[in-house]
């Protein structure tokens, strides 16, 4: 498969497809489009960025599409609103006349559309809290589920999502068609297909533990109190969008205030905001009325946002497989991007541990405190090119 063109697909489909000039898939597309329309399970695992979300929309759409209408015959699982917000999107583009609108199913705003939309949807798009506390209030039937979608399945364990999701699946019928997405194929995530998944077509494509290669890596080593004043010297010299990470929601509400004091668009997404701020942040970030959105890790893969110049690690993430997400929010869709982390004291151990678990070495530049304040001179000496280098006796592919 070459072009969407060529798949068997109903004619409003591929309409809908062309008017959202969606013409050459990705080679995920290409691997598991083909097996999920003829009703297989798939087992996906890529790199962010890759186009999951259409791999699994195009054969759910198509076989809504051939269905009777009925009650609910399709559910996609995902492990936060933002990426639950987006699939949506994405499901609108494509959805042609024939097929009601989806439920969102989620925390964090109002119940009462959502139990409305539930009374006459053929798809429900969830997070598995939320849908788990409608169940169990019998306000949500999944009898008729024929198509279950595990969207970023190792992110919904790691957040302590397994409890739901088995409550959830126990339900659903157990001839139906399974498609499981993930980033990563931990020991949690290949128990959960052993246990719900039948005969999966694989698919696997590069190294889901290494940042992409179209994404440029570089380190800043600096003193403790030194990292703001690098920040700010590194936003200075982007003109392009840039998504700064920071570990806690107190860290992260400190950072874009300073930020906007300083006079940089900036704003920000953490567990604590509202759904409406986290919407407003994220939808003007988007749209390019914020210059700077600073994020806990609820941003590291519940954000799809294709022109993200930078991401810099203000804070380290925990888990070294979180910083294969964050940086996974820049050079998407075959465009180039730029990560950067800072690190100070402590974080340089950290660091050394994430290069080790990742099997990679990021070049470090040593940063002058004299520079501070100083936009010009600074990008002159510090903002070099990144080099990505193998540690001894290994070879990247």
């Amino acid at each position: 498969m070459t072009t969407f063109a060529e798949l068997p697909l109903s004619s409003a489909l591929q309409q809908k497809l062309a008017a959202a000039q969606f013409t050459i898939p990705t080679p995920i597309q290409t691997q598991a489009i083909p097996p999920a329309l003829e009703g297989k399970d798939v087992l996906a695992t890529a790199q962010t960025g890759t186009g999951k979300t259409l791999a699994f929309l195009i054969p759910l759409i198509e076989q809504l599409s051939r269905e009777p209408l009925r009650q609910v015959t399709a559910l996609v699982l995902l492990p936060t609103r933002e990426l639950a917000m987006q699939v949506n999107e994405e499901y609108e583009k494509l959805r042609t006349k024939a097929l009601p609108k989806a439920a969102l199913v989620m925390g964090g705003v109002s119940e009462v559309g959502q139990i409305r939309s539930l009374r006459q949807a053929r798809l429900i798009i969830a997070t598995p809290g939320r849908l788990q506390d409608f169940m169990d209030r019998k306000l949500a039937s999944l009898g008729q589920v024929k198509l279950l979608v595990l969207d970023e399945a190792d992110r919904m364990l790691d957040m302590g999502f397994l409890p739901a999701i088995r409550r959830i699946v126990s339900v659903l019928p157990v001839r139906r068609q399974t498609l499981c997405f993930s980033a990563t194929l931990e020991q949690s995530v290949a128990s959960l297909v052993h246990e719900y998944m039948r005969q999966p077509v694989r698919v696997a494509l590069g190294s889901v533990l290494k940042p992409a290669e179209s994404v440029q890596l570089k380190a800043y080593e600096v003193r403790p109190g030194e990292k703001m004043d690098v920040l700010r010297q590194l936003l200075y010299a982007e003109k392009g969008q840039t998504l700064v990470f920071a570990r806690t929601k107190r860290g992260t509400q400190r950072l874009a205030n300073e930020l906007v004091r300083d006079g940089f668009n900036a704003a920000m997404i953490h567990g604590d905001r509202t759904q409406s701020q986290r919407n407003g942040a994220l939808n003007g970030f988007q749209e390019g009325r914020f210059q700077v959105l600073v994020a806990t890790d609820i941003a590291a893969r519940g954000l799809h946002v294709d022109d993200v110049a930078h991401v810099i690690n203000y804070d380290l993430p925990k888990m070294a497989e979180d910083f294969i997400h964050r940086v996974g929010r820049t050079g998407r869709a075959g465009s180039q991007g730029r990560a950067s982390s800072l690190v100070a004291g402590a974080e340089v151990l950290e660091l050394r541990n994430i290069e080790r678990t990742l099997k990679l070495r990021i070049e470090r530049e040593q940063v002058d405190p004299s520079t501070a304040g100083r936009p010009k001179r600074f990008v002159q000496n510090t903002l070099a090119s990144r080099t990505l280098t193998a540690l001894p006796g290994e070879v990247f592919v």
